[in-house]
Formats: C-alpha cells, sequence, structure tokens
C-alpha cells in the first residue's frame, strides 16, 4: 500500500494521518479492517509500566587534577566504574549503600531509594552529591572526590535498558498462607489477589506481534524524549507459544532501548519502589507503527478479549511455577478473576491512562512534523531463545 518514505514525506508536509492505536481499533470496528488501512498512516502505541532492567550511562567529565574512578555513589547509591576513568553505569534497581550510615532512621529512609530514584533526579535537573574513590596512577593522580553534580553538568547522560517492553507477561498470585512481596508488588496468601503489569491491547509489541514493522535503529518515544531499538532485550522469548492471532500467551520478545535522557522528562521517567523488593524504574515508551498493508491494521485490532495471560502462583519458590491456566486482558481489567471457584480482585502495574498518553503525545509529535520514521538497520531475531519453546509447560490450557 505505502513505503516508509511515502509515509515520511506525508509527515513533512504534515499530512500524514494518525490514529492511536485505540482510535485504530475503534475505527477498526466501524469501517473494518480495509477501509481503516486506507485511511491511516501511522498507528502508535504506548505504555507505562515498571522496567527494572533500565539504568544510565554517565560520563562526569575530567576533574583537575584528574581521577580514575574505581568506586563511585550518587545520593548514596553505587554507581559501577569499571569502564573508563569517569565513565558510569547507574541500575535503576542498584540500593542505597547504609554501611556509612549511623542514624537508624537515615538507613530506614535510604531503604526505599534507589537508582531510579537517581535517574529522575537528574532528568529533573535536581543536584545529585557525587563521592568517588579513584586508583591513583601517574596520569590519574586523584585518590578521591567529593562534589555535585547536575544534568548540565555532566558530559553525556543517557539511558541504556538491556530489558524493556515485554511482550506480554504473567499475572502473579499467591495461593500459599503468607503475604509475599514480590517485582509485582505485594501478593495477598490464599489467592488475595492478582497483579498484572502489561497494558494489554495497547502495548507497543502486541500490536505488531512478528516484530515485522520494528527493528534495531526504529526510533521511539523514550522518557519524554526520542530513544531507538538497540538490540534484542535479555531474556528475548520469540519462541514462546503463540495464539493463533500470532500474540504471545506470556512473556515473549523484549528490546534494549537507548536514548538521551538530557531530553527526557520526569513525568515519563519516575522511581518507584516495590515494598520489601527493592527499588524500580516506570517508563513511558511509544512505537509508532508504519501501516505498509491491510496486514499492519489487522494485527492492531487486536483486542484485550483476544490477549491472553498466564496466571503464575509464587507461593511455590521455584524457577517454573505452577500455573492457574490463561485469562484473558478483558477478564483482568474487568476488576475480577475466577480462580478454582474463587473470584479474586485484579489490579494493574501499568497505568492504562498514562499509556494511552504516550501514545497520544507520540500522535502530536508526528502530526506537528517532529518525528519521523525510521527503516530498521537489522531486524529482531524471532527465531532463537534462552529456554525451551514449552517454558510454562503443559500445565497451560486455552479454553
Amino acid at each position: 500500500m505505502r513505503t516508509l518514505a511515502d509515509i515520511n514525506d506525508k509527515i513533512h508536509h504534515r499530512r500524514a494521518v494518525v490514529w492511536t492505536v485505540e482510535e485504530l481499533k475503534a475505527r477498526v470496528a466501524d469501517i473494518g479492517v480495509t477501509q481503516a488501512a486506507k485511511n491511516v498512516d501511522v498507528i502508535t502505541t504506548g505504555t507505562f509500566e515498571p522496567m527494572e532492567s533500565s539504568g544510565a550511562i554517565i560520563n562526569l567529565g575530567h576533574t583537575d587534577p584528574p581521577i580514575k574512578i574505581r568506586k563511585c555513589w550518587l545520593d548514596g547509591v553505587p554507581a559501577y566504574a569499571g569502564f573508563g576513568a569517569v565513565d558510569l553505569y547507574l541500575g535503576a534497581t542498584q540500593v542505597v549503600d547504609s554501611t556509612d550510615m549511623g542514624d537508624l532512621s537515615e538507613i530506614e529512609e535510604s531503604r526505599e531509594r534507589g537508582g531510579s530514584h537517581v535517574i529522575e533526579d537528574l532528568i529533573a535537573g535536581k543536584p545529585v552529591q557525587l563521592r568517588a574513590i579513584g586508583q591513583m596512577t601517574d596520569c590519574y593522580p586523584r585518590a578521591s572526590c567529593d562534589t555535585t553534580i547536575t544534568r548540565e553538568t555532566i558530559n553525556q547522560f543517557y539511558l541504556y535498558n538491556p530489558r524493556n517492553l515485554y511482550q506480554n507477561f504473567i499475572v502473579g498470585v499467591n495461593g500459599g498462607d503468607r503475604l509475599l512481596y514480590t517485582y509485582l508488588g505485594p501478593l495477598h496468601p490464599r489467592l488475595g489477589n492478582a497483579v498484572y503489569s502489561n497494558p494489554g491491547a495497547i502495548s507497543p509489541l502486541l500490536n505488531d506481534p512478528e516484530l515485522k514493522l520494528i527493528g534495531i535503529g526504529t526510533q521511539i518515544f523514550l522518557g519524554g524524549g526520542i530513544g531507538y531499538i538497540a538490540w534484542e532485550g535479555t531474556q528475548h522469548f520469540p519462541l514462546q507459544k503463540r495464539l493463533p492471532n500470532h500474540t504471545p500467551i506470556g512473556p515473549a520478545a523484549t528490546l534494549a532501548l537507548i536514548g538521551d535522557a538530557k531530553q527526557m522528562n520526569p513525568k515519563w521517567v519516575r522511581g518507584c519502589y516495590f515494598k520489601n523488593y527493592g527499588p524500580s524504574l516506570m517508563l513511558g515508551v511509544g512505537v509508532p507503527l508504519p501501516v505498509l498493508s491491510e496486514e499492519v491494521v489487522q494485527h492492531c485490532a487486536v483486542s484485550d478479549q483476544d490477549i491472553v495471560a498466564p496466571v503464575v502462583d509464587f507461593s511455590i519458590p521455584r524457577r517454573v511455577r505452577p500455573t492457574f491456566g490463561l485469562v484473558s486482558y478483558a477478564q483482568l481489567k474487568q476488576g475480577r478473576i475466577t480462580i478454582d471457584g474463587n473470584s479474586v480482585r485484579t489490579a494493574p502495574l501499568a497505568s492504562v491512562f498514562r499509556s494511552r498518553q504516550v501514545a497520544l503525545e507520540l500522535k502530536q509529535w508526528i502530526e506537528r512534523g517532529e518525528f519521523t520514521l525510521t527503516e530498521p538497520v537489522a531486524s529482531i531475531p524471532m527465531d532463537r531463545s534462552f529456554l525451551p519453546q514449552d517454558r510454562w509447560g503443559s500445565q497451560l490450557s486455552i479454553e
């Protein structure tokens, strides 16, 4: 139907027709796939959810005299200093080092703060305390450094996130008899609640299930700025079992993302904390999908009723946990699901409201001609996996 060059030409002349993925789904219900495909050029998707496998690359610039940093703390949070002299990596889930804290109340307050909060503060332009210990050499004679840094005073500050944008995920429950604190938040005993993290049918990779439209080099909305898909993500699992509509029945593809944090907005990059588990990062990511064929619209028309996730019991302390089968996102979003005859309340970790806002903001960028689409330089592999194909075993059945 179209080429990427055709669509970008329309964007440059502000003639491109852009719909959010929810608008697309509504239009398909009214006029059908074929007519919708003729009318729209770009479909925008978005999510705002916890993405803990994230972090920031920071180059501080050289001190005078220069220092070769071997240990470093940013607002008390250790940063990895095993690169060049003043290159750091600050992980989103790294916690405050409390070994030097003598006051018990100070230690308690620090437990809910981690690398994600420091990243948020830097993006917001707030000052961050830097403490560093150096390896003294002839070219780097300085032994230590204690100063304040900001987004403006450091050379480079960009996010490099090894695993973001899970293509589907799990629903966590607790069939045991005690409260569990998990990366999905608190799971109450005896199936007291069920928590899911993916926003469902508006989530980016569920609308491009075979990753035919995106790849390495694809330009995206990342944290309120422009970012790119850098590689497949860690734990990339494209061989997950799939429904006839090609959507996976559990965790599948993942992406590594990169973007200039100096352009980002703290509205879309938020440090968060899960009680008795640790810090994580709430991140807004938007992916534009070019309408190159009718098939693109067919995939994007998928509804919450047509996407499922496995209900996993966290009370069993094993890598592969038993499940209670599959539920649709339509069921999850109703607020209750039925497990073994019991009505269980559900809650999302992802913000559906903010996910919609990401897709809308990306749509507005494209309509204003501020964001164009990029041709991937390579595809994300869909034929290999870090785990066996039947990761979730034979316990799952679809009724």
